[in-house]
């Protein structure tokens, strides 16, 4: 019997038979979603076909069974690489067709990198790693693997059966849509990736590998449950309130728009404090509903929404159980493993390899997770990432705060959508007051005509006023300035929130108005989500109590949290953040009408910032027009007509921003992952280099191009923090307690995790308040580091550009 695992606890034995044939029928699954059940059942059924060696039944031998004799060598044997040469063998030569090169090409790939990252089919270096590994790299038992492979598993016959019935399969898909090779190669990646996993993940917990969960008849629950709901507030006293009748009507407008029309990409416009969340959840539940949908997953900009959000949801559909927080990756993949891979841990299943199988690729049927998260799905270095991508296939997909797509990836985002849209059978929501003009860039999003839900969104828009925005930006403000203005109004003012641009200005203004007579709050995205909630738990009780108080905070707040105050003092910033940060004053028409104030901070250090730079100068522009010529704004900047006027001011003095420039490489994201052949000069460059044409179909440089992305421009960490229930949760780290149930674990841990900059570990690490655990793959912050006021205790924090995932 060939060995594919061996469980370290009772050194029970998984057969590469066993194991080969299960990560084919969970791959076959996955894959069938898009049409390409063989394609993914191709990749599953070869993955492992180098286990067959010699070399690896006598390494698994040894590590499992003989930990006294001398160990092999980390990364000594290669199994990865046999499966895709024999495609490569088999599909890739000159009388193969043209789809039979591409199958071999895109399952291959996946094949190969199944511990690692996709391969580049060319590099910048003017190379083929794809090529390398599949024609070039010395297997010296490779004719012996596929022998036993032939002999064990499947019969080389019916494996030439297997693969006609997948060439046919891409056939069909590539003639229904000629889709963008890169997204097709990542879904079967992710395929095999998530097969791979839970496969042995089963073996490891002695469980059956679960049936693909159906989630219709839940949805069909929560939309009586959320009808009921919907009804009880029909019956209430304020019902009959002209907001709360538009509400309803915005309500009502979103489930017949989920009933009669089919899947595609709409965008959902409701005002500030015009329900936004249960309406996209009556759109989405109603389309998942009629059109079989398999999940619900909500992407937001900030981990704040994440939590509001999300218990909400909880409150009204009964239920916690089916409803995932995805925060951030608890679990940080080793460097060593980002770069080289996992390939060489591969085998024995001990606690470390059970932190990589755990149950982390968003299987749930309601999803929340960040814009962070979602596009690291597509584009980011570690396979963790790309698990989770066949799932978001047969989905209806809520963005809520599109506006927050951060500018370098605005091209990447809309071809992501594109492909989720045509290909992969989702319904798309995009859901802000302030939509962007997404449409109107190179990589365009491919919106439906007549796609926005509310009608006369104009009129509505009017019927939501609530404040008045009160420039004052000619006189620029430092923080002792504001402080002091803020001392003197505030008792004519009443509740008060000041969003600034900075952390440090942030932090800066709080020690400067502690003095003041009433109580003063501060948030930041340096505290865990645990300790947000419970600030935000006291900021509502405060408002609802009617008592004055200040609240300083960064743009965390004013994206989707729903807070009201009396009174909003907002740094420049671009018109969509005043607007949003508008939303959080008067939010539910407590009065006629109250003030927002525009202020020209002084001392905020922006000039790296630069999509904040870009978007206070471009305010800068509208306000100007705005003071001049009212009357073309119908009196109102927070109208759609200045918001769209804003975006495209924006987007074109951003241009050269859009489709992620890649400094170090003089090229575009978009060009490495998505150029055709006639359009990549790697291409022409390889022409003259070698004097030949390029043998392979496709050129992309996925490889490169994940080492390069970034949603943020620098990397994070998340860290556990002892906040709360923190505590207890690293009291069972390290007790070893947590091992027990993996999977509950990490969902807990969501909540009292803290993502830092590089500078900010680094710091940490030097001053010993950091602990690692499972070398480097989960992170502890010491007690003394964590305060009840700030969060992670720093000095000289950095800004908020993007950063609450």
């Amino acid at each position: 019997m060939f060995i594919a695992h061996v469980r370290e606890r009772d050194k029970e034995i998984q057969p590469l038979k066993a194991h080969l044939l299960g990560v084919q029928r969970l791959a076959e699954q996955f894959g069938a979603k898009l049409g390409l059940k063989h394609v993914a059942g191709l990749a599953g059924l070869l993955h492992d076909l180098g286990k067959y060696s010699d070399k690896f039944q006598e390494y698994i031998d040894v590590v499992a069974f003989h930990p006294e004799w001398p160990q092999p060598k980390r990364g000594e044997v290669d199994h990865s690489t046999a499966g895709g040469r024999l495609l490569f063998s088999l599909l890739h030569h000159k009388e193969s067709t043209f789809l039979e090169k591409l199958l071999a090409e895109i399952v291959g790939n996946a094949i190969i990198s199944h511990h690692s990252n996709l391969q580049d089919y060319l590099s910048p270096e003017i190379k083929s790693d794809y090529l390398r590994r599949v024609h070039d790299t010395d297997l010296p038992e490779y004719d012996l693997a596929v022998e036993r492979f032939f002999q064990d598993t499947m019969s080389e016959e019916e494996l030439i059966r297997y693969i006609q019935a997948a060439v046919n399969e891409l056939e069909q898909f590539w003639d229904r849509t000629p889709a963008q090779s890169f997204f097709v190669t990542k879904y079967i990646f992710s395929c095999l990736i998530d097969a791979d996993r839970t496969d042995t993940r089963c073996f490891e917990e002695q469980v059956e590998v679960a049936e693909s969960n159906q989630h219709l008849q839940l949805f069909e629950t929560y939309y009586r449950r959320l009808m009921n709901h919907l009804t009880k507030l029909k019956d209430k006293s304020n019902a009959s309130e002209p907001i709360n009748v538009l509400r309803a009507q915005m309500s009502e407008q979103c489930d017949v728009f989920a009933a009669e029309r089919p899947s595609g990409i709409y965008t959902l416009s409701i005002p500030t404090g015009g329900g936004k969340t249960l309406a996209s959840l009556r759109y989405a539940l109603r389309h998942a509903c009629k059109y079989e949908k398999q999940r619900i997953i909500y992407v937001v900009p900030f981990t704040t929404i994440i939590e509001q959000n999300a218990d909400e949801v909880r409150k009204i559909l009964q239920d916690s159980e089916h409803i995932l927080e995805h925060h951030s990756n608890v679990i940080e993949e080793e460097q060593k493993d980002m770069e080289d891979g996992d390939e060489a841990d591969d085998g024995l299943i001990t606690d470390k390899e059970k932190l990589r199988l755990a149950r982390d690729n968003w299987d749930s049927p309601i999803i929340f997770t960040t814009l962070v998260q979602f596009l690291n799905v597509f584009y980011a270095k570690g396979n963790r990432n790309t698990r989770r991508l066949h799932n978001l296939s047969h989905s209806v997909i809520v963005f809520d705060e599109v506006q927050k797509v951060p500018i370098h990836c605005i091209s990447l985002f809309n071809e992501a959508l594109n492909f989720l849209k045509q290909d992969a059978h989702c319904s798309i929501l995009l859901c802000t007051a302030t939509q962007p003009t997404l449409e109107n860039v190179k990589h365009s999003l491919l919106k439906e005509r007549d796609g926005e839900i509310v009608s006369n969104l104009t009129e509505v828009a009017k019927a939501f006023k609530r404040v008045e925005l009160i420039d004052r930006t000619e006189e620029p403000m430092t923080n002792e300035t504001l402080a002091d203005w803020v001392k003197s109004e505030i008792n004519g003012w009443g509740s008060t929130l000041i969003i600034l641009n900075t952390k440090k200005v942030v932090k800066d203004l709080y020690e400067k108005l502690k003095d003041a007579a009433m109580p003063v709050y501060h948030l930041s995205t340096s505290m865990c989500a645990a300790h947000r909630k419970d600030q935000l738990k006291e900021i509502r009780d405060m408002l609802d109590q009617q008592v004055p108080f200040i609240c300083v905070t960064t743009q965390l707040i004013e994206a989707g949290v729903d807070v009201s105050f009396k009174c909003v003092i907002r740094s420049l910033a671009g018109l969509d953040s005043i607007a949003q940060a508008a939303g959080r004053c008067n939010r539910h028409g407590e009065d006629e009408s109250q003030n927002v104030y525009i202020i020209n901070h002084a001392e905020e250090a922006v000039s790296k910032l630069k999509e904040i730079k870009v978007g206070k100068e471009m305010s800068s522009h509208v306000l100007a027009r705005f003071k001049k010529k009212a009357d073309q704004y119908e009196g109102n900047l927070l109208l759609p007509k200045a918001m769209s006027e804003y975006f495209r001011y924006y987007y074109n003095r951003m241009e050269a921003n859009l489709n992620y420039y890649v400094k170090k490489l003089d090229k575009e994201m978009t060009k490495l992952l998505m150029s055709l052949s006639q359009e990549n000069d790697y291409v022409t460059h390889y022409r003259k280099k070698h004097g030949t044409s390029f043998p392979l179909i496709l050129n992309g440089s996925y490889k490169t191009a994940a080492e390069h992305f970034r949603v943020i421009d620098q990397k994070t960490t998340s860290v556990l923090v002892p906040y709360g229930g923190g505590k207890e949760l690293i009291a069972q780290l390290n007790s070893g307690a947590w091992l027990e149930d993996v999977t509950k674990f990490l969902k807990q841990a969501q909540q009292f995790t803290v993502n830092l900059y590089s500078q900010e570990m680094e710091q940490l690490k030097r001053d010993n308040a950091i602990v690692m655990h499972l070398d480097g793959m989960i992170y502890e912050l010491k007690e003394n580091w964590y305060s009840d006021e700030y969060g992670v205790d720093l000095k000289g924090e950095g800004g908020m550009d993007f950063i609450g995932w």
